[in-house]
């Protein structure tokens, strides 16, 4: 053996020795117990998802049918909600007029879908009624099982039918919404055509895979995935938007930075003005935007991949919201998220979750102290997070049954490597590639997520698309399950 070919075995041996120890896995992340009071929600009712397609192919021949009998059922519909109005503080969670509002929503919805010209109307009966059962439910115990599921039947519920009819009827209503022009003492500015005030929250929802696990990954599945906390300057009119990312931590942008990152839906929540601690202070939501933006000008805040609520040293996107407002004496989410199913905690407590009693960015919809302002809903982008969600739900289905977040054994060196270039990165001001607090294995895995579902969506798009050509119409959200089901456990 030459000289120069010893020199680079024993090059490459010490090179080998210096990986080696790099190569040794981590053990596995410890998976926190689940929350006493959690339990997944389960709808239980394909035999009603099913009936209500079969009643919409009836109906799409005909469209809006015979003068007068869709508006009639309209009417029944509208007249439910008026009579929650009627009922205010004395409706109670058990209350049968909200089964009855519950089952009039779903059994008119096929009719509407097959009619565009009812459908703002439709929209908007659906909107006046998640405003009555938000203001009565100021007086429920919202970390009450009975009360959570309740809450979710009529306000998930009444999304779900909305947005199916959207799905069908794409031009019948404007992507902006409004909703409640809840009265605000604070500084406002107008944003897209929205006057926002600060203090106000943007809820949305994200386009990448780990949004989707976001919005879907907690007992009462849902649509939103970000949150993040307005400001606006009282001398500038300035709009400054507070949130917590990935991988800068806690950072503020202007409204078109924030509008710019990918977003499928956008919805403004507001305090309600009559609430006992904004009668006292009008300001509050202001002050308590102004102190998050004073500390995030102030300091560096990391991402509170543990999602510990209570722990105002790291922030994850609610806690901006949440720790702004809890400092002003105001406790945002009075229902508490909670994820339970075994497989799922699993894969979350791979990602860095340990607290599986948190505050999902979803949930705050639910919140009564807080009102929808406006909601921005593109057709296109619509079904793109339906279809998300379906792969999300098929392969959180998967996590129940044993599938694992895995990755490739010899990406690990690799990535404590880069682990510690992000580190020197961070140090400087710049995100690293790794995000701080994210362990090298947790970015493989995270990786090995994102890559699965953007294949699975993929493939589903493509079948859905065959679908709408067959059928004649936009699979509805129990079909992409299916189709999503059939991806996920094909090879």
């Amino acid at each position: 053996m030459s000289r120069a070919l010893r020199t680079i075995v024993a090059v490459a041996g010490g090179l080998l020795l210096l990986l080696l120890p790099l190569a040794i896995p981590p053990a596995d992340p410890v998976v926190p117990s689940a929350p006493q009071t959690g339990r997944p929600f389960v709808w239980g009712r394909d035999s009603l998802w099913q009936a209500l397609e079969r009643g919409f192919v009836a109906a799409r021949p005909a469209g809006c049918g015979a003068p007068g009998e869709l508006d009639a059922e309209l009417s029944a519909f509208e007249a439910r909600v008026v009579q929650l109005d009627v009922l205010g503080a004395s409706l109670t969670p058990e209350a049968s007029a909200l089964d009855s509002l519950e089952h009039l929503g779903f059994a008119i919805a096929p009719r509407v879908a097959a009619c565009p010209e009812v459908v703002a109307r439709y929209v908007a009966a659906q909107a006046r009624a998640r405003a009555a059962v938000k203001r009565a439910s100021l007086r429920w115990d919202a970390n009450a099982p009975s009360v959570r599921d309740r809450l979710y039947r009529v306000l998930y519920g009444g999304r779900a039918a909305v947005e199916e009819v959207l799905l069908q009827q794409p031009g019948a209503a404007p992507a902006l919404m409004a909703g409640t022009d809840e009265p605000s003492a604070t500084p406002g500015a107008v944003v897209q055509g929205v006057r926002i005030h600060s203090g106000d929250i943007l809820v949305s929802r994200g386009g990448y895979p780990t949004s989707a696990l976001i919005a879907r990954g907690n007992d009462h599945p849902g649509n939103f995935s970000h949150i993040a906390l307005v400001h606006v300057d009282a001398a500038s009119g300035v709009v400054s938007v507070i949130e917590a990312h990935i991988e800068l931590g806690v950072a503020i942008t202007t409204a078109e930075g924030y509008l710019a990152d990918k977003k499928l839906r956008v919805m403004v929540l507001r305090p309600r003005a009559d609430l006992p601690a904004l009668v006292a202070d009008p300001q509050l939501p202001h002050k308590a935007a102004q102190a998050m933006l004073d500390r995030a000008r102030r300091e560096h805040i990391p991402y509170d991949f543990a999602m510990a609520y209570d722990d105002p040293s790291r922030l994850f996107c609610s806690e901006v919201a949440s720790a702004g407002y809890r400092q002003q004496g105001m406790t945002l989410w009075m229902g508490r998220s909670t994820i339970s199913r075994p497989g799922l905690r699993g894969w979350l407590a791979s990602f860095g979750v340990q607290r599986f009693e948190t505050q999902e960015p979803s949930d705050l919809e639910y919140d009564p102290q807080l009102v929808v302002v406006a909601e921005w809903r593109d057709p296109a982008a619509l079904f793109a997070d339906h279809v998300d969600n379906a792969v999300t739900d098929a392969m959180l289905e998967g996590a129940e049954r044993g599938d694992r977040l895995t990755y490739d054994w010899w990406a690990l060196p690799p990535a404590r490597l880069l682990k510690g270039v992000s580190w020197v990165q961070q140090r400087f001001g710049a995100p690293g590639t790794i995000p701080e607090g994210m362990a090298p294995a947790a970015a493989l895995r995270n990786r090995t997520y994102g890559a699965r579902h953007d294949a699975y969506a993929s493939r589903v798009t493509e079948r859905a698309e065959a679908w709408r050509s067959q059928q004649g119409y936009v699979p509805p959200y129990w079909a992409l399950v299916a189709l999503a089901r059939e991806v996920v456990a094909a090879p």
